[in-house]
């Protein structure tokens, strides 16, 4: 311990040289602090491991950073005296050399040295003045102060003593500098994460659940904490980076007081009691660096409206004094405002109730009474200075007691402050609210009855199914698919707006070549090591026999007489062949070059190296070799396999903890199901709203959190036309459900009623055929309105619970909805504001309109029954998502709605190789836009548009030419494969007219098209 310390010399002579001025200036003015005294003494005797700091303990603190027991300072004018021992004054040795000369006298075990060393001090104190100056109140003992006792006795009557506390504490201790103030700062932010994250959760959920704990185990809990250091590292309000939660302990409480029995003082303690529910007051300190900070609160549980009105005052009463403490204000001053507060609300009766001392100054000792608030402590407050406000009322008569304990009550505010100039005091503390909505806690209030609906009156000729859903026409060839040429020419001037502006933005974002070599982000090349030290090494390498150490992922290799260890990750693979009467195992490694394919692209550090490729070993004993192949097999397999989950969950993000709703029931939703499942069972609950996010828990105690910051998009889908009613959370980042990540976190319920009897039914007596069948309809459609009503209502409450996010509740338009394959299966997409979402059936389809480039529909030909979408979203490196098997009906509807979202779309008669297409753009994107685009994904249905009418208007040339057109395509109609390529070579000829540039041009539309053959490019469609 003692190489461990260490005195900071500056701020030694610092603090020295400001009290030694402050005690000039006064024996220079009227004596009026050190009362004239010409030295004073400091006086430490034995380690005690008291609840509280005495004066002495906060001097020797205040000067050196730590106690030295059994040590004597005598402080004159001129000099500073340290009686001490040995191993003690070789750290004081360091500080000699300042401003104020240090004067180090050191005690041995030789008894006539010892006390001389105290004859020296009492020459020293009967020079300086009659006045000596003590601390009166403190007491020490030991050897070492029975001794000083025993020498100081023989001119204690020549000396006149004087308690210099009162001036330590004003000249030295009250004031703190900005060091002492970061240390308070820090005492007071976990003192009030205990109280309002810890305390707080604890209270509520046992007056919730209606446990029976008592003060003692509660405070006890809360006592733990402090051994716990993640407890404050997660902490809202953010710790300082260098918190060391070693330095903390406790220097008041914890204390938590109900059921009528109260002691505002600070040595009470928690009794054995259980927590009544009604007013609950908690209370703690805590020492951080040695400096102290302290806070209290009182909580009231279902208050009566005179509890409620009383603690309104208190409030008011505290916050008046705080406002009061400024630099140059009597203390006094402070306890009379807090007096005329309660005169000025007209309540008299409670004057006699308010405590007599309103707090004291406060830092490295628990309660500094110089600076004690009352109605008489006349000394004036300096910048600073820090103090606890304690505002506090006792044994208050309750008019109305909600039981035998809630007779009487008492209620507090304790706050840690700073004095500061010329403005308000700055309250440490105010990490723990002490306003009305955050301390009382309603628990039997009733939930409000809803109001009984209308009943509007519905045509009884209308069956379940609503007549908009019935069709006219149920033949898919009945159905117009003529295209409206208007809307079409007003869509083909729209989006060549868009593309433009598309093209403008991909310049403007991409104005440098930067991209990604070969199209792929770059691996970064991976060091993994085996072993630190020689002594981790497996024992049985001692035998130059391969072992496999899975503890260390690593193979141990027998080279050179050598065991040579290699990470499995730098081998490939292991295999075993038979020879006669050996067995050979064959290690190979990996090493550049070794093959195409995925894994090829392997970093190395420095590729040119040589490396070794495999390693053969043969050996007699067979079983062994089999033993060790399968060893490194699953090795390999469990390394594989854990870099997988790994990669799998590099985008899970830990949340913030979860804020629950304390002063009040949360709003709740019932008999729910989420999916996906957690530990893939089915099983309801109900998902919760509290202060910062959703809490879904199960009928097992199974949770699972969202916070609002975490949340993407929020859905609401009725269950019009559906079997389920659904809330649909779409997450920024995946959490885990389970031991599985998830994205989407679905809230729902069925929307038939499973536990209807039809047969059971008394009205089935008496009612009969079309008429039961009738009610049946008419009270299904009831049941799926009043829950749509339901979770449309808190769908809205959770947007109002989360309004500064900026997100909101986003609705799916089912008449813009079309039938797709995202997936596997064909499910119905249907379009929100924000999103084009498939909500109904796993796994979920949620796109953010935002976040896409460009759409393009591939496959739309004549002929065709379905055409499949593509978008391409902003984010390159991010793969494209397919819709396929879009019905042709669809079609113009799906333009439609593409352009009045200002998507620019194409279209184009194949499917495209989307993969190679992304890897060239994200090559060079400056380039890719500077070649035109997304221009090449129209280029194809352009050109084709224009073959298409140089063919028609070929047919209106001449009678002959038509006659030699139908001759070419009858023999085009025996021989498709050779039509198709004559077609070709004539597309050939046509192009033989066009000059280089043109055809250079195309040239590079037909390369960026990637994945499209030349062959199959030359085909034009035939009507």
């Amino acid at each position: 311990m003692a190489d461990e310390v260490k005195i900071d010399g500056q701020t030694f002579h610092n603090r020295l040289s400001s009290l030694i001025s402050a005690w000039k200036a006064d024996r220079r003015s009227s004596d009026a602090l050190f009362a004239g005294v010409g030295s004073f003494i400091v006086l430490m005797g034995k380690n005690e491991d008291a609840g509280t700091y005495q004066k002495s303990n906060a001097m020797h603190y205040w000067l050196l950073g730590y106690e030295f027991p059994a040590t004597l300072m005598i402080f004159t004018p001129d000099a500073l005296w340290i009686v001490t021992t040995v191993k003690k004054a070789k750290h004081l040795e360091g500080l000699k050399g300042g401003k104020t000369p240090l004067e180090i006298l050191v005690r041995g075990k030789d008894p006539e040295q010892n006390a001389k060393h105290f004859e020296r001090c009492l020459d020293l104190i009967k020079t300086s003045g009659k006045k000596v100056g003590v601390l009166a109140k403190d007491t020490s003992s030991g050897p070492f102060i029975e001794e000083w006792k025993k020498a100081y006795g023989d001119i204690s009557k020549d000396v006149e003593e004087v308690d210099i506390a009162p001036a330590l504490s004003i000249a030295a201790l009250s004031v703190k500098d900005e060091t002492e103030l970061r240390n308070m700062r820090d005492s007071a932010r976990a003192s009030t994460g205990i109280m309002s994250e810890l305390f707080v959760e604890e209270m509520s959920e046992i007056l919730d659940e209606e446990k029976k704990v008592t003060h003692k185990q509660l405070t006890d809990k809360m006592d733990r904490k402090l051994d716990e250091p993640k407890f404050f590292q997660n902490l809202k309000s953010k710790l300082t980076s260098d918190f060391d939660t070693q330095q903390l302990d406790w220097i008041y409480g914890p204390v938590v007081q109900s059921g009528g029995s109260y002691d505002l003082k600070l040595t009470a303690q928690s009794d054995e009691n259980n927590l009544h529910a009604g007013t609950i007051i908690a209370g703690l300190g805590l020492r951080y660096k040695s400096y102290a900070s302290m806070v209290a609160r009182t909580y009231l549980v279902d208050p009566n409206d005179a509890q409620e009105s009383n603690y309104k005052l208190l409030l008011s009463v505290h916050e008046a004094m705080i406002k009061e403490a400024r630099e140059g204000v009597a203390i006094k001053d402070l306890y009379n405002k807090a007096m005329n507060v309660i005169k000025s609300f007209k309540r008299p009766e409670l004057e006699k109730h308010f405590v007599k001392s309103a707090g004291g100054g406060i830092g490295l000792e628990t309660r500094d009474s110089v600076l004690a608030i009352n109605a008489k402590n006349a000394r004036v407050l300096k910048d600073g200075m820090t103090l606890y406000l304690s505002s506090g009322f006792t044994d208050i008569e309750n008019p109305k007691p909600q039981d035998k304990k809630s007779k009487t009550y008492s209620l507090v505010i304790t706050d840690t402050i700073r004095i500061r100039r010329d403005q308000d005091p700055a309250v440490f503390t105010n990490g723990a609210a002490s306003d009305t909505g955050s301390v009382c806690f309603f628990f039997k209030d009733e939930e409000e009855e809803p109001q009984p609906k209308k009943q509007t009156k519905k045509d009884p000729k209308v069956g379940a199914v609503a007549a908009s859903n019935i069709t006219k026409t149920k033949l898919r060839a009945e159905r117009t698919t003529q295209v409206d040429e208007g809307a079409e020419a007003r869509r083909r001037e729209h989006q060549k707006e868009l593309a433009q502006k598309k093209q403008q933005e991909g310049l403007a974002t991409y104005s440098e070549a930067v991209g990604d070599e070969n199209g792929v982000t770059q691996k970064k090349f991976k060091k993994f090591e085996s072993y630190k030290r020689d002594n981790q090494f497996p024992s049985k390498v001692k035998d130059l026999a391969i072992v496999v150490d899975e503890k260390a992922s690593t193979i141990v290799l027998p080279i050179m007489g050598r065991p040579v260890p290699f990470h499995i990750q730098t081998v490939k693979n292991a295999s075993k062949t038979d020879e006669g009467d050996f067995a050979y195992l064959r290690i190979n490694f990996l090493s550049p070059g070794q093959g195409v394919g995925r894994k090829d692209d392997q970093p190395f550090e420095d590729p040119t190296a040589h490396f070794v490729r495999s390693l053969t070993f043969r050996s007699r004993d067979v079983e062994r070799i089999d033993l060790i192949a399968e060893q490194i097999t699953n090795l390999k397999k469990n390394a594989v396999r854990r870099e997988q989950e790994k990669k799998e969950l590099e985008d899970v993000v830990e949340q913030d903890k979860l804020v629950e709703v304390r002063n009040r029931k949360p709003s709740r939703l019932d008999t729910i199901f989420v999916r996906p499942a957690m530990d893939g069972k089915r099983i309801s609950g109900e998902v919760e709203i509290h202060q910062n996010g959703l809490r879904y828990v199960d009928h097992r105690g199974s949770k699972i959190d969202i916070l609002f910051s975490n949340v993407k998009h929020l859905f609401f889908q009725p269950c019009t036309h559906e079997l389920i009613v659904i809330i649909h959370v779409h997450l920024k980042n995946p959490i885990m459900i389970g031991k599985k990540k998830a994205k989407d976190v679905q809230f729902y319920r069925e929307a038939t009623d499973m536990q209807f009897d039809e047969t059971g039914n008394r009205k089935r007596k008496h009612r009969y055929g079309d008429e039961e069948e009738f009610e049946q309809e008419q009270e299904e459609r009831r049941r799926r309105a009043q829950l749509d009503k339901q979770f449309k209502r808190f769908a809205e409450e959770i947007q109002t619970a989360a309004r500064d996010e900026g997100w909101g509740v986003d609705i799916p338009f089912r008449e813009l909805g079309f039938n797709g394959v995202p997936n596997r299966s064909n499910v119905f997409m249907q379009p929100t504001a924000d999103c084009l979402v498939q909500l109904t059936e796993p796994p979920f389809t949620v796109l953010t309109l935002d976040e896409i480039e460009v759409a393009h529909l591939e496959r739309v030909q004549f002929g065709l029954k379905n055409f499949d979408m593509v978008f391409v979203f902003k984010d390159f490196h991010r793969p494209p998502v397919h819709i396929n098997t879009i019905p042709v009906e669809s079609l113009e509807p799906v333009k439609e709605w593409l352009d009045s979202i200002n998507i620019a779309y194409s279209e184009g008669p194949l499917n495209l190789n989307w993969s190679t297409i992304m890897k060239t753009i994200i090559t060079d994107p400056h380039q890719f836009f500077i070649d035109g685009g997304w221009s090449f994904l129209a280029a194809e249905s352009d050109d084709e548009g224009d073959s298409e009418e140089e063919e028609e208007s070929a047919f209106e040339m001449s009678d002959s030419e038509l006659a030699v057109s139908d001759e070419s395509s009858e023999d085009e109609s025996d021989f498709d494969d050779d039509a198709s390529a004559d077609e070709g070579s004539a597309s050939d000829e046509v192009s033989a007219g066009e000059d280089w540039d043109e055809l250079e041009k195309k040239a590079k539309k037909k390369d960026r098209e990637g994945g499209l053959d030349d062959e199959d490019s030359g085909k034009k469609r035939k009507r």
